[in-house]
């Protein structure tokens, strides 16, 4: 690992809080794609499975925001552990259940427990904040982190497909849900480095989203998480239509690589411009990147495509982190990372629907229209909401956050 990355975890307390989220973050990955196995390897209705899969993402889009605000409230541990245990239990209802054959609106409901899930990665990032805000290290941890996450989708999805299906299917669903567990009980067992908690006095009620700002960052990122979506299921369906839908997996590894190589060095730079315009030019070759695809006519040629694809997509999201830290008072930061995150998740699920009706409809290379559409949505976004992402509002440490929360207490 280079040095500055080593040279995080200098802080105390770090190597430990950022272990545990790793752990706690595996499910991200293996959740979802683990009950659609399932479910397909029990009863073969994949239409079931996939809309098991896209309650349990609608329903964390809208409940992850409302435990990321209510940490940020009352402190992490507080407000983890029990979302958790909720969560927890709505997945064990949803293996009985489809193990033993219960009705579907059974399954429905366990599934949209499973949204009580907390966004660990949000959790992670605010606890860099607390060490390394307004110091360069805050970027290097930002691009550490989004190098984690990347790990987690390249080998997440493999990990629980192969459990379920070599040994029984409900193992990849029952082993995210002990990576749970084990994350978010060893993070917040760790006391030290939990950010300190803002009660609701000290900032108002009035939700992150209402900085104009934030709401650019999350528009923008529905039609990112359109792109992600429509990828996944355009590239099983393309590799299905030659004969090795297997291959999938491992074409949609690089793309998660490009991410993950891209990260690693973008950690290791300094810059000296605004990031609004990092920020914009990342959203720009996101879109670009999709117009080879539509091109490509064999695996071999799409896996390449797919990883430089990647190359633009953990730098976009470390800036985009960045620019949530001047968008969002500090009091509220763990909410307002939370709500990108819901907005690509509502992207996802849009994405990945409209490309399957499209692959019915006109095969799956003409599927490769929906992420290419979904681009130029987001570059459009960028570019008409840039104008709100050159006037933060805050300033760490500054008098622009107090005035900002003086404004929204007086609002409230």
């Amino acid at each position: 690992m280079p040095s500055p990355y080593r040279a995080l975890f200098a802080a105390p307390g770090s190597k430990g809080f950022s272990a545990a989220g790793f752990v706690g973050r595996m499910p991200l990955s293996m959740m979802g794609i683990g009950v659609v196995t399932m479910i397909s390897q029990i009863s073969g209705r994949y239409g079931l499975a996939g809309a098991l899969s896209a309650t349990m993402a609608l329903s964390a889009a809208a409940l992850g925001p409302q435990v990321s605000r209510l940490v940020d409230q009352y402190g992490q541990r507080r407000v983890l552990r029990p979302a958790t245990l909720l969560a927890l239990v709505a997945a064990a209802g949803l293996l009985f259940a489809a193990h033993y054959g219960w009705p579907d609106w059974v399954l429905f409901m366990c599934a949209a427990g499973i949204g009580a899930v907390p966004s660990l990665g949000a959790m992670i990032r605010a606890r860099w904040a607390a060490v390394y805000r307004g110091t360069p290290q805050l970027h290097t941890a930002y691009s550490f982190e989004s190098v984690v996450d990347e790990v987690c989708f390249i080998f997440g999805p493999i990990l629980s497909i192969g459990l379920s299906t070599t040994w029984f299917p409900e193992a990849g669903p029952l082993l995210a849900a002990c990576f749970l567990a084990a994350g978010v009980f060893w993070l917040t067992a760790q006391r030290a480095t939990e950010p300190e908690p803002h009660p609701r006095e000290h900032h108002g009620g009035g939700s992150a989203l209402r900085a104009p700002g934030l709401q650019v960052l999350v528009a923008t990122f529905v039609a990112t998480g359109a792109i992600f979506g429509a990828v996944d299921v355009v590239t099983v369906a393309f590799a299905d239509e030659r004969g090795h839908k297997g291959a999938s997996s491992v074409v949609l590894a690089l793309y998660a690589a490009g991410s993950c190589l891209a990260g690693v060095i973008f950690g290791l730079m300094r810059f000296a411009g605004k990031p609004e315009r990092r920020w914009l030019l990342g959203i720009c070759a996101m879109a670009v990147s999709m117009i080879p695809l539509l091109l490509v006519g064999n695996l071999p040629l799409l896996a390449v495509a797919l990883f430089v694809a990647g190359l633009s997509i953990a730098p976009t999201m470390i800036t985009t982190m960045s620019l949530i830290e001047e968008h969002v008072p500090r009091a509220k930061l763990t909410e307002g990372m939370t709500w990108v995150s819901t907005g690509l998740a509502v992207g996802v699920a849009l994405g990945s629907s409209v490309a399957g009706w499209v692959i019915d409809a006109a095969g799956a290379r003409a599927g490769y229209g929906v992420p290419a559409v979904s681009g130029a949505v987001a570059v459009a976004v960028g570019f008409l909401g840039y104008r709100r992402l050159n006037r933060p509002v805050t300033r760490r440490g500054g008098t622009v956050e107090q005035h900002s929360e003086r404004e929204e207490r007086h609002v409230a």
